[in-house]
C-alpha cells in the first residue's frame, strides 16, 4: 500500500503536539470515529432511517424500491464501489462527509428528501440546498497566502446584521441543510454570529468556518448554546513556523490548537482545512497532517486546492497531474484502507469534480461574499446578482447558467 510507512513520519511537531492534547485538564472528548461493528450497527440505523423517509412519502412497493436503489446508485458514483469504512459520532448524530447533515436529525431529513425529490418529484416541501457558504465579515487578523477575499479584505462593512438575517431567511426559505459562515474572520463577529444562529430557523446546521482567532473556551461555549453544530479551522501544515508564514500571523497556529481544544471541550464537531500547495504535496507531508489531526482528536479533514483568484489570481499555483494523482489516493487510502479506520474522514472536493461534475454553482451549493454578491462558490468568482436587490430565483438561474468555472455541473 502507499501508505503502509505511516507510523514512521511521525515528526517532532506532531508527538509535541500529541502529548500536550492529550494531557490538557477538563477536555472531554466527545467525538468519536465509529469503525468495525459500531459502525455497521450505526449505518444499519442510516439505512432504517432512510427507509423511514421513504416510506413517509410513497406508498408503492415498486417505486419504494426504485427509489432506494437509484439512492444507492447515486452513493456509488459519489463513492465508487468503495464501502464505509468509518463514521463519525458527534452531538448525537452520525456523519460521513463534512458537508452533509448529521443523521437523527431534522435537517438530516431534509437533505434525504431533497434528493429523493430530484429521483421522483414529492408532494412536501424539500431542500433546494444542501449547504450555503455566506462571508459575514471582511475583517480578519491574517494575511493568508491564497485569501480568496484579498482584494476586499479590511474594507468597510457592507452588511449590517439586518442584512445578514434577512439573507440567513431567504436563503431557509428555499431550504438548506448546511449554512457555512465564514469571512473574512467571521468570529470577529462572535455577537451577529449568534444573534443569527439563535434566532434562524432550526431546520438548517450551522457551521463556523474560521482560523480559530477568537475561538476561546468561552466564545465556543456561546455559539453551542445558541445552536453551532461545528466548525472548520484552517491549519496548512504540521509545522508551526511554515503555517504561521502562510497565514501571515506568528500567534495563527496556537489559536488552531487552542480552537479545537475548546471546541471539542463543547461538543462541536470540528474539522481542519488545508489548502494543500505544490511545496506541501507529498506521502510524507499527507501522512504528518494525517497523524496531526488524529493526535487532535478532530473528525475530518478538507483538502483544498490553490486556485488562481483573490491573492493568488494571475499565479501559477496549480497542482500538476501527478500531484492531483497523490491526492486522489491519499483521500482512497486514508477513508477506505481498515489501516486508517481510527483517523479523521477525509473530504477532498476535487476528487468528485473530476468524476462527477461540481455540487455548487446553484445546483445543490453556492457562495454569498461580503457584499451580499452570490457567486458559484469561493472560489469560482462570477457574480450573478445580489441576494438583497434581485430575486433570488432569477439569481439561482442565472448562476446555473454561468456554472462552475473549471468543472461541468454534477450528473447526479
Amino acid at each position: 500500500m502507499l501508505y503502509t510507512e505511516i507510523t514512521q513520519t511521525e515528526n517532532k511537531t506532531v508527538t509535541d503536539l500529541k502529548n500536550k492534547v492529550l494531557t490538557q485538564p477538563n477536555i472531554k472528548f466527545e467525538q468519536h470515529i465509529y469503525n468495525g461493528i459500531n459502525k455497521e450497527l450505526a449505518e444499519f440505523k442510516i439505512r432504517l432511517n432512510l427507509l423511514k423517509i421513504v416510506l413517509r412519502h410513497f406508498k408503492s412497493p415498486i417505486k419504494i424500491i426504485n427509489i432506494l436503489l437509484k439512492l444507492v446508485k447515486n452513493r456509488r458514483k459519489v463513492l465508487g464501489q468503495n464501502r464505509l469504512r468509518k463514521l463519525v459520532k458527534a452531538n448525537g448524530k452520525l456523519y460521513w462527509d463534512l458537508y452533509t447533515p448529521g443523521c437523527e436529525s431534522y435537517a438530516f431529513d431534509r437533505y434525504i428528501e431533497g434528493e429523493i425529490n430530484r429521483i421522483t418529484p414529492i408532494k412536501s416541501t424539500t431542500n433546494r440546498f444542501i449547504n450555503v457558504f455566506l462571508a459575514i465579515t471582511k475583517k480578519c487578523s491574517l494575511k493568508c497566502e491564497h485569501c480568496y477575499e484579498w482584494e476586499s479584505l479590511n474594507l468597510k462593512e457592507t452588511l449590517s446584521y439586518s442584512d445578514l438575517k434577512s439573507i440567513v431567511e431567504k436563503v431557509q426559505e428555499k431550504g438548506v441543510g448546511q449554512i457555512q459562515f465564514t469571512g473574512g474572520e467571521p468570529l470577529l463577529r462572535i455577537d451577529d454570529l449568534i444573534r443569527l444562529i439563535e434566532t434562524a430557523s432550526v431546520e438548517t446546521e450551522f457551521w463556523i468556518n474560521t482560523s480559530g482567532h477568537k475561538l476561546t473556551l468561552e466564545n465556543a461555549r456561546r455559539l453551542k448554546d445558541a445552536g453551532l453544530n461545528g466548525v472548520v479551522i484552517s491549519l496548512d501544515h504540521f509545522d508551526k513556523d511554515l503555517h504561521n508564514s502562510f497565514r501571515g500571523n506568528k500567534y495563527s497556529f496556537d489559536w488552531v490548537q487552542n480552537g479545537v481544544q475548546n471546541s471539542i471541550a463543547n461538543n462541536l464537531v470540528v474539522g481542519l482545512s488545508i489548502c494543500v500547495t505544490r511545496s506541501f504535496v507529498s506521502k510524507k507531508n499527507l501522512l504528518s497532517y494525517a497523524q496531526m489531526a488524529k493526535a487532535m482528536k478532530v473528525s475530518f479533514i478538507q483538502i483544498l486546492e490553490p486556485k488562481s483568484v483573490g491573492h493568488y489570481k494571475n499565479k501559477d499555483v496549480l497542482l500538476n497531474n501527478d500531484q492531483l494523482k497523490l491526492l486522489e489516493e491519499f483521500y482512497i487510502e486514508l477513508n477506505y484502507n481498515k489501516r486508517f479506520k481510527d483517523y479523521p474522514i477525509i473530504t477532498y472536493h476535487g476528487f468528485h469534480q473530476r468524476k462527477l461534475g461540481c455540487f455548487a454553482a446553484g445546483n445543490r451549493s453556492f457562495y454569498i461574499d461580503t457584499d451580499g454578491d452570490i457567486h458559484a462558490c469561493p472560489f469560482c468568482q462570477k457574480k450573478s446578482g445580489n441576494v438583497l436587490d434581485m430575486d433570488f430565483d432569477t439569481s439561482i438561474e442565472s448562476l446555473l447558467k454561468f456554472g462552475c468555472h473549471s468543472f461541468e455541473e454534477a450528473k447526479i
